[in-house]
């Protein structure tokens, strides 16, 4: 599986293997970065055996009851890292994961990755999702050199965590679909062998379900397997593409709006899994559609004002409208004749959309694999009002220049 130099291993020997490996490559200085609760999860453990073999370890611990990857905690990190980290060492989930890639990659370092939970697909990735004046935004960055999971302390991670990763590999029955769509209708790059990857780690982690629920070694592993296997095939493609749709667009728009509104931020896994419900709802009706139907929906159909466009972002995106019109750029200034040409490949391809629609399974059967392993299925579940849900569903398109399958039901007067 692990592929361009990525070491990965998982299992109850994976802290001992880490050793060896960084004998094996002359490491001998690090940076340490975790927060509280890593830090005494895993992040100890790692210090004292490293510097059992003699070997300098700087450790910043990250304060706070919510950690953010934002402009402010990546400069705090960057400034306790000084000007000679050697190599980080990410000790935690996620965010600090893409907190350490960032400080790694400025820094002109090598990083590894030491998960404390199977919670999100991008600790492979080589991109960062930040927060930068207040809009989710993704950085190049780089993916580690090796990944050691160790076992023990993932079956022990909170279950919520837990449901949250397989939320995040839920959503890619709805990210790929989107991304073939994309092709089809305006030929964005699309990679059929990455995407099988992507399909292959996605049943993995589903056939794994019912360990996953019980926190078997071979349900965490599983599903460890998968979220790593979805991080290479983001590597591979160079984008996000095989593993985020217009059901990550969902979690981001709420992710924005939570910290706009100083609120409690919610796991990305779990609001994953709840819009991977909500979009698997918006194929429902494309489903039905015949070609007759989708003729006479986009004969009415008309280009959207580009003024009231961006009127609608600038009340929707109070804290950073101007990045979010830049990435609508390709429609803003879309012409007329643009846009037929467009409706035209529509109508065209109807056939094969329909195709794509149906290898999104229905919204009933997601949210039986969500409950299987407790995770969330509805937004009220999580704390989201009922118009925050349907606002989520009018706006988040808005959040990238993808064309998915909001912008299609846009398009056809279905959201």
């Amino acid at each position: 599986m692990p592929e361009n130099n990525l070491t990965y291993r998982c299992g109850d020997t994976a802290l001992e293997e880490a050793i060896a490996f960084c004998q094996a490559n002359n490491f001998n200085r690090f940076t340490l970065v975790s927060d509280t609760n890593t830090y005494a999860v895993l992040g100890k453990r790692v210090e004292e055996l490293f510097r059992a073999q003699n070997w300098a370890v700087h450790t910043i611990i990250l304060e706070g009851e919510e950690i953010i990857a934002d402009v402010a905690t990546l400069n705090e990190a960057l400034a306790k890292s000084g000007s000679d980290p050697g190599t980080y060492l990410a000790v935690g989930s996620g965010t600090i994961t893409d907190i350490t890639r960032y400080c790694s990659h400025q820094q002109g370092s090598v990083f590894i990755s030491l998960p404390t939970a199977p919670s999100v697909d991008g600790f492979a990735s080589s991109v960062a999702p930040v927060v930068i004046r207040g809009n989710k935004e993704s950085l190049p960055c780089q993916a580690p050199i090796a990944i050691f999971a160790d076992l023990p302390t993932l079956c022990q991670a909170p279950s919520k965590m837990i449901a949250a990763g397989f939320g995040d590999m839920v959503g890619k029955y709805t990210a790929l679909a989107d991304w073939k769509l994309a092709h089809l209708i305006i030929n964005e790059p699309y990679d059929a062998t990455i995407a099988a990857r992507m399909e292959s780690a996605l049943k993995v982690c589903v056939d794994h379900r019912e360990g996953i629920r019980q926190t078997s070694p071979e349900g965490i592993a599983g599903l460890m397997n998968g979220l790593v296997e979805s991080g290479i095939c983001m590597a591979l493609a160079g984008n996000s593409r095989p593993a985020s749709g217009s059901e990550h667009h969902l979690s981001h728009y709420w992710e924005m709006m939570l910290l706009h509104q100083r609120r409690p931020a919610l796991l990305h896994g779990a609001k994953v899994g709840i819009g991977t419900v909500l979009i698997a709802e918006r194929w429902q009706p494309i489903r039905a559609l015949t070609n007759g139907e989708v003729k006479d929906r986009l004969k009415n159909a008309c280009l959207p004002s580009p003024q009231k466009e961006q009127e609608v972002i600038e009340t929707a995106f109070p804290s950073n409208p101007n990045a979010i019109i830049q990435n609508q750029s390709v429609y803003l200034s879309m012409t007329d004749k643009e846009f037929q040409e467009l409706k035209k490949n529509i109508i065209h391809k109807w056939k094969k959309i329909i195709e794509i629609a149906a290898t999104v399974p229905p919204a009933h059967q997601i949210v039986a694999l969500l409950q299987t392993v407790n995770a969330p299925v509805t937004a009220a579940e999580i704390g989201l009002k009922p118009k925050e849900e349907m606002d989520a569903l009018r706006y988040s398109h808005y959040l990238r220049s993808q064309f998915t399958v909001l912008k299609l039901g846009r398009f056809l007067g279905l959201i």
